[in-house]
């Protein structure tokens, strides 16, 4: 099968069922995309299909014909630049495990929502869990970002 991942076509041999994830990492070695619980309840696989926040753990990749995949290692715009700044600049990430599945959350957020609110930024980012608890300097980050973008 092809996939379109990150804005370039990609031959994938792999059993249509096979989770995105395993196909991102094991097939294609882009390692970025991290597992974290397997059921889509960590968020530290967050990858863009089409634009919106997904698991990859989840999506089989038989699922995905026609789809942009777009992983950590793919995004480049603006927000994302704006993001990847601001995690620099507050020094957001503790251990970092689940940072990549974190900053693909806040540029969905910030590419649909220039200024979010508290509770805005919680709402987008609650599927993203952070073992050490950096969830007050992802936050800071995210709206440091939007400030950057004004």
């Amino acid at each position: 099968m092809k996939l379109n991942i990150n804005g370039r076509e990609r031959n994938l041999e792999a059993d249509p069922e096979m989770p995105l994830l395993w196909a991102l990492r094991d097939v294609l070695g882009l390692t970025g995309t991290k597992f974290g619980c397997g059921i889509a309840q960590c968020g530290a696989c967050t990858v863009h299909i089409d634009g919106v926040p997904s698991r990859a753990c989840q999506t089989p990749v038989g699922t995905l014909d026609g789809a942009k995949i777009t992983t950590i290692e793919g995004i480049e715009d603006r927000v994302a630049k704006a993001v990847q700044a601001a995690w620099t600049k507050l020094d957001v990430p503790q251990c970092g495990y689940c940072q990549s599945g974190q900053i693909m959350s806040a540029v969905a957020l910030l590419r649909d929502n220039a200024k979010p609110t508290d509770a805005d930024i919680d709402a987008a980012m609650a599927g993203n869990l952070c073992r050490c608890a950096t969830y007050q300097r992802i936050r800071a980050g995210i709206h440091e970002a939007a400030k950057s973008l004004a």
